[in-house]
């Protein structure tokens, strides 16, 4: 059985009624509370601090700002050089400004109300420079990144060979994590430890950064998060003010809680960049691609280089004679932007399913069938086998339910009184990656297991997977399974990003379990626990195991203990592991007003091992939603000439809604894959959202004719000229 029964969340009632503990929630003796102030300017240095009129606040305890800094021992380093960061800089380390809304200081007070008054009155002197905060801006610094670039094959034989080339710009634009739980920090010494409870899809790595940042050791260090209300990697990273509070809190002698506003979740973390992508695809007569060559600009701040480089899991999604693929980073006046739900295949498929779509029209054959022509077994570039590739089945089982069968590709051929009807679809893939875990498992006589592991849950059904997975694993029911997570002194898990939490950590509860039944000389079928435990001797067991995939190396597993975390699969040199998916969309737009329109959206996808049909089937529709949310409604709107973010709150970065889709369907198509890992599965958090851009798109142009290459599709985007 390759799909596991829809069992409730155990943790839904303790959300639904309050008593879930998210980070923000933990009650700490007496604490004083941090708001921090952020830079006005997009690009300068502070020339002068005006405090005064901040300190005769009632209430206030300290104003830290590089004038007055706190002793921060080391930086971190930087996530995507291999640290746990997520920047190369700390604040108030200097009185330069690198970007428009940048902190620049920290206020501590006896209240809220007191700390976010003086903000207001704290009165920064600027020497302004203009910024270069988008693509188009006079001193944006372009970097070419030759070692991450895929070729084989001559490409530009392949496109003069070539009986039709489709050669064009695809624009995605930046768009802000806006989850619903806001990003918190509370830092409590006792003595020499501190505990830090914040949100966080990685405590291990931030309780490495901590040690570094504060100069001690990590073993008196706890991080603490055991619900997250959203990431999807906006909370992957250490954030810059962690630090800044613990050190507030030692200076002050109080445990110190901040909260995050909305407005600046928009600067001090992380975001989806923008992209701008070349494309070029040749394709013979017969439909088989004889070309593809895939570049990508992507946006970063001065001192990071953060490239996602998409392009690489998009060149292995279809035959092709010959692949080059090539990406620059642009660096600018900007925060360093990071990990986004699906963080480079979401931009990037864009690009390519519209492509794909773009050349349908261009062969006159229908784009289903023009994916299967050029449906693979072993990807392009350097031969390599799939583990396992669903994807047609994916699109007969949508495609069924979708009415696919009735598409007429004739431009406007669909109507319904004054709306246009368009059909798209698109592939959605996602790479099949996995990392070191640990975990131990407790197992009494009653038949009572505990999993514990510090990995993590946000909002995606980690406490019920996990419950399953060693409820199946022991041969005990799942009720009488208990989960512990998200907290440094559990063994370390994985990171909560890249789709790897399931996989990883199934895979070594159930080498745990095994022990446990193996100990007991019992198997999961015949469990009897107070038989087992009576020839045992004893009245409780407990099993401590690593699993380390293969590709990890050497001395991985030992590493989590450091913070660090080896993700490995996707394109490896044995096998190429992806999940895939196919998603078809229908829009309506008024033939008048141009108003778009979303009522229908269906995907089926195919993952491997699923542990549970009911949160499973919640993630692909959360992504696609999400999808529909990228394709048409987020955007975070950048004001050229300062740098500043426009739309910094949700009343105006516009995010869909239940009314937004009223068919919405996701099909889960069963898939063994016996290769990948020993659990079987493959991630699904991410590969929701992947196709469904494009799909619209493609049925934006079905409807009207006009074809959009630029995210979000807005309405004088599609007026008749």
């Amino acid at each position: 059985m390759t799909i596991g029964a829809p069992i409730d969340r155990i943790d839904g009632r303790l959300k639904v009624t309050g008593e879930a503990r998210y980070a923000a929630d933990f009650a700490v003796p007496n604490p004083l509370y941090g708001h921090l102030v952020t830079s006005t300017i997009g690009l300068g240095r502070i020339t002068g601090i005006d405090d005064a009129a901040a300190r005769k606040v009632p209430g206030v305890r300290a104003i830290y700002h590089h004038a007055n800094p706190l002793p921060i021992a080391e930086t971190s380093a930087f996530f995507g050089a291999g640290g746990r960061s997520q920047q190369s800089w700390q604040p108030f380390a200097e009185p330069d400004v690198r970007f428009y809304g940048e902190t620049v200081a920290l206020i501590v007070a006896e209240t809220v109300l007191a700390a976010r008054e003086a903000a207001k009155l704290l009165a920064f002197s600027y020497e302004a420079e203009e910024p270069a905060a988008v693509f188009d801006a006079a001193g944006t610094e372009a970097e070419e990144l030759p070692d991450r670039s895929l070729s084989s094959g001559d490409i530009d034989a392949a496109m003069e060979g070539a009986a039709q080339v489709l050669d064009e710009e695809y624009d995605t634009s930046a768009n802000t994590h806006n989850a619903m739980e806001l990003f918190a920090t509370t830092g409590h010494w006792q003595g020499q430890e501190l505990t830090v409870y914040v949100p966080s899809q990685w405590v291990k790595g931030f309780q490495a950064g901590l040690a570094v940042e504060l100069g001690i050791p990590d073993d008196r260090i706890r991080v603490v998060s055991p619900y997250v209300g959203g990431g999807f990697g906006g909370k992957g990273s250490l954030y810059t003010w962690t630090s800044l509070v613990a050190l507030a809190s030692r200076a002050l002698g109080r445990p110190v809680k901040l909260y995050v506003t909305r407005e600046q979740g928009f600067t001090v973390v992380s975001y989806r960049a923008e992209t701008r992508q070349s494309f070029r695809l040749g394709a013979a007569a017969d439909g088989r691609f004889t070309g593809f060559e895939h570049r990508g600009r992507e946006l970063s701040s001065r001192a990071d280089t953060y490239v996602v480089n998409g392009a690489e899991a998009a060149a292995r999604m279809y035959h092709a004679d010959a692949v080059r693929t090539g990406v620059t980073c642009v660096h600018a006046d900007r925060q360093t932007p990071g990990f986004m739900r699906a963080p480079a295949e979401t931009p990037y498929f864009f690009a390519l399913e519209s492509g794909v779509d773009e050349m349908a029209r261009k062969l006159n054959m229908d784009p289903v069938e023009l994916r299967r022509i050029n449906d693979i077994d072993a990807e392009p570039v350097d031969g390599v086998p799939y583990t396992s590739r669903s994807l047609m089945e994916c699109y007969d089982a949508a495609g069924e339910a979708f009415g696919w069968a009735d598409y007429d590709p004739t431009i406007g051929a669909f109507t319904d009184g004054d709306d246009l009807v368009g059909w798209g679809c698109a592939t959605a893939a996602y790479p099949t990656q996995m990392s070191p875990c640990s975990v131990r498992v407790h197992l009494d006589i009653t038949g009572k297991a505990k999993v514990m592991v510090a990995s993590h849950d946000l909002g995606t059904g980690a406490y019920t997977v996990l419950a399953q997975a060693a409820a199946n694993a022991l041969g005990v029911p799942v009720d009488s399974v208990s989960v512990e997570l998200g907290d440094t002194r559990l063994p370390p898990g994985t990171i909560a990003g890249g789709s790897v939490s399931t996989a990883s950590n199934v895979s070594v509860i159930e080498i745990a379990c095994t022990s446990i039944l193996e100990r007991l000389g019992t198997t999961a079928g015949a469990m009897n626990p107070e038989e087992a435990f009576g020839n045992f001797g004893q009245s409780a067991i407990e099993e401590y195991a690593e699993w380390v995939p293969p590709a990890a190396g050497e001395g991985a597993g030992k590493s989590l203990y450091n913070g660090r975390v080896r993700i490995v699969g996707g394109a490896e040199e044995k096998y190429v592991a992806f999940a895939f998916g196919a998603e078809y969309a229908e829009v309506r737009i008024n033939r008048y007003t141009r108003e778009i329109r979303v009522p229908r959206l269906i995907g089926a996808f195919a993952a491997g091992r699923i542990m549970n049909e009911k949160t499973a089937r919640s993630q692909y529709l959360g992504g696609m939603i999400w999808g529909l949310g990228h394709a048409l409604l987020e955007k975070t709107e950048i004001d050229p000439r300062t740098g500043a973010v426009m739309n910094d709150n949700i009343s105006e970065y516009l995010m869909p809604v239940n009314a937004d889709v009223q068919d919405l369907r996701a099909i889960l198509v069963p898939e063994t894959d016996t290769k990948v890992n020993p659990a079987g599965i493959k991630g699904i958090g991410e590969i929701g959202i992947v196709g469904t851009a494009a799909a619209i798109a493609n049925a934006v142009h079905h409807a009207t004719g006009i074809r959009v290459r630029k995210l979000p599709i807005r309405i004088e985007d599609i007026m008749e000229i």
